[in-house]
């Protein structure tokens, strides 16, 4: 199974995390999330790779976080995933895929675990 990316370009540890695995002799396949939005299904099937909740993917920093109302912690993963379809700006990044397990790669380095 090929290795893919959730990647922002515009974002330095994305490019940092993909560099990584240019380094590494591995070409990702690579998914502008920005351009292409993961459905809400695509972002469940991230969510159960990484072992998090739809909470932890979330980038709390963003302006949309707030917009969005997504302070309020009683919020069902469904309504948090919703909202990360709406606003992919609030999907943390980068995140790397291989077969049945994903990492984000903050730091970088954390993605290499899934690489073997």
């Amino acid at each position: 199974m090929a290795i893919s990316i959730y990647h922002n370009p515009r974002c330095s540890k994305s490019r940092e995390t993909l560099k990584l695995l240019q380094d590494k002799g591995i070409e990702p396949e690579i998914r502008e999330y920005l351009k292409d939005v993961p459905s809400a299904d695509e972002l469940k099937a991230v969510l159960k790779k990484l072992g998090v909740s739809a909470r932890d993917l979330l980038r709390k920093k963003e302006a949309e976080y707030k917009e969005a109302g997504l302070d309020d912690e009683s919020l069902s993963d469904d309504a948090v995933i919703d909202s990360m379809t709406r606003y992919p700006k609030l999907i943390e990044r980068p995140i790397v895929i291989n077969g049945d397990q994903a990492r984000i790669g903050r730091p970088p380095e954390s993605v290499l675990e899934i690489l073997e």
